[in-house]
C-alpha cells in the first residue's frame, strides 16, 4: 500500500511494508514538519493578484503549515486566499502584510470566510469540511480573566463593561460618550465645548470666566437675568445655535465689546453705532440698508436685482466661456459672453436659460490653419431680413455677433465679422 497524507499537518502515514529500509528518514522529516506547523511561516501573493492559493504540500516543508502565516506582496485591491486542501482542520494566526492597503480574505471552502484589513492579525480555525469548508474567527468571543494591553486599543464596536473602570491616564473620546450618570468628585477641565442637551441646574451661582456656548435654544424665564462684567460675550455657534429670551427678560453688559463668532438672529431691530463683523452676513429676509459702502468684492451665487439705477465707477466684467463646437450647446445665464472655435461645421442651437431683456454675445473664431467651417444658426435667432449672416471663411479669421432676447426670439443687435486674430 502507497503512503497517504490525509491528516491536518499533512504528514506522510506509511502503509504497513512501505518505505522499507527509510523509515527512519521518513520520520524524521515528519518531526521536522510538526515543529514547522509550530513556527512562522510567510508566503507571498503575486502583484496586485485578486485570487490566491495556499496548498499545504504533502510530506515536504511549506510555509503554510505554519502556525502563524504572514502573507507579503503588493495588492491594490482585495485579494481572496484559499487554503487548500478544504479537509485540513487546524488553528491559524494569519498576519495581512501586504502593502498597499487592502484586505485579504481568508477561504477554505463555500463556507464563510474571514476578512484581514492590511497590518492586523486574527487568529482562525479552518473546519476542513470539504467543499463547504468555512474558516471561523476563533477569537470572536474570546473571554479573558486579565488583559493587559501596553500599546494602543482599538476598537471598532461596542465596549460592554460589567464593573468598574479604573483608569490612571486620560480618556480621548472623538466622538460621543454616553452616560447615565456621571458623578465627578474633582473639577471638569474641558478644552472645548460641553453639550448639554437637557437642563442644565446649578445649585450655586455660575461663573463663566470664558465663553458660553450650546448647540440647544438657551431660554430664561421672567424676570431673570445674565450678567456679564469687566469681560466680552464670546459666542461661537453654528447657525442654529441661538440664546431665547422670554418676556420681561434682559441680557446686561458692562463691558464695551461683544464678540460673536457664529450668527446673530434677531426678530426686532438690531441698533447699534457700529458694527463691526469680520465673517460672513446671512439674510434671509429682507436687509434695509441707508448706505451701503463696501471695501472689498462682492459675491453673489445668485441674481442681483436693482430696482433703481446702477452706477458703476467702472465698466463691467463678464467673465468669457467657451462653448463647444459641433452641435453647440449655450446656456445664456452661465455664458452670456461666449467664445467658440471651429474645428468643424457647427450649428448653435437655441440657447437655454433665456430670459427676456437678457443680452448674450458670441465670438466665433475660425480654426488657424484646418479651415474654414460653416456656422449655421437655430430658428430661435432672428436677423435683419430674416436672414442668417455667413461665417467668414477664412482660418484665422474672426465675427462676432450680439442678441437681445424679447422673450420669444434672440433678435441679433451687432454684428463685426473678418476680423484678424491677435
Amino acid at each position: 500500500m502507497a503512503s497517504t497524507y490525509v491528516n491536518d499537518l499533512r504528514l506522510n502515514e506509511m502503509a504497513t511494508g512501505d518505505e522499507s529500509g527509510n523509515w527512519g528518514v521518513v520520520t524524521n522529516l515528519n518531526l521536522e514538519l510538526i515543529g514547522e506547523a509550530l513556527g512562522y511561516g510567510t508566503e507571498g501573493i503575486t502583484t496586485n493578484a485578486n485570487t490566491h492559493t495556499t496548498t499545504v504540500a504533502d510530506g515536504a516543508a511549506d510555509p503554510g503549515r505554519a502556525m502563524y502565516l504572514e502573507y507579503t506582496g503588493t495588492l491594490d485591491s482585495a485579494c481572496t486566499i484559499t487554503i487548500a486542501p478544504n479537509t485540513v482542520s487546524r488553528m491559524h494566526f494569519i498576519e495581512n502584510g501586504t502593502s498597499g492597503s487592502q484586505n485579504i480574505i481568508i477561504s477554505q471552502g463555500s463556507g464563510a470566510n474571514i476578512t484581514i484589513p492590511p497590518g492586523d492579525t486574527k487568529a482562525v480555525y479552518l473546519d476542513g469540511a470539504g467543499s463547504g469548508a468555512a474558516v471561523v474567527d476563533a477569537f470572536a468571543s474570546l473571554n479573558v480573566v486579565d488583559l493587559k494591553v501596553q500599546d494602543d486599543l482599538t476598537v471598532t464596536d461596542d465596549v460592554i463593561i460589567g464593573g468598574d473602570i479604573d483608569l490612571e491616564g486620560s480618556i480621548d473620546v472623538n466622538g460621543t460618550a454616553n452616560l447615565d450618570v456621571v458623578d465627578i468628585d474633582g473639577a471638569v477641565n474641558m478644552a472645548t465645548t460641553a453639550l448639554v442637551t437637557g437642563v442644565l441646574t446649578t445649585t450655586a451661582a455660575t461663573v463663566f470666566n470664558g465663553g458660553f456656548a450650546s448647540n440647544a435654544d438657551s431660554t430664561m424665564g421672567t424676570d431673570k437675568k445674565i450678567q456679564f462684567r469687566d469681560a466680552a460675550i464670546h459666542i461661537s455657534s453654528s447657525a442654529d445655535g441661538q440664546l431665547d429670551l422670554v418676556a420681561d427678560t434682559e441680557i446686561q453688559i458692562a463691558a464695551t465689546t461683544i464678540d460673536i463668532n457664529g450668527a446673530i438672529n434677531a426678530s426686532g431691530e438690531i441698533i447699534a453705532a457700529s458694527l463691526d463683523i469680520s465673517g460672513a452676513i446671512d439674510v434671509d429676509g429682507t436687509a434695509n440698508l441707508d448706505v451701503v459702502d463696501i471695501d472689498g468684492a462682492v459675491d453673489m451665487a445668485s441674481t442681483l436685482a436693482v430696482a433703481g439705477v446702477a452706477t458703476a465707477a467702472t465698466s463691467a466684467n463678464i467673465t468669457e466661456g467657451a462653448l463647444a463646437d459641433g452641435t453647440t450647446a449655450w446656456d445664456a445665464a452661465a455664458k452670456a459672453n461666449a467664445t467658440l472655435v471651429l474645428e468643424e461645421n457647427t450649428t448653435i442651437s437655441a440657447p437655454s436659460n433665456a430670459v427676456a431683456g437678457a443680452i448674450i454675445s458670441i465670438e466665433v473664431a475660425q480654426h488657424a490653419t484646418s479651415g474654414p467651417y460653416t456656422l449655421a444658426w437655430n430658428t430661435v435667432f432672428e436677423f435683419a431680413g430674416s436672414t442668417a449672416p455667413t461665417m467668414t471663411a477664412t482660418d484665422a479669421k474672426t465675427d462676432i455677433f450680439s442678441f437681445r432676447y424679447n422673450g420669444s426670439v434672440w433678435q441679433e443687435i451687432g454684428r463685426s465679422q473678418n476680423m484678424a486674430q491677435t
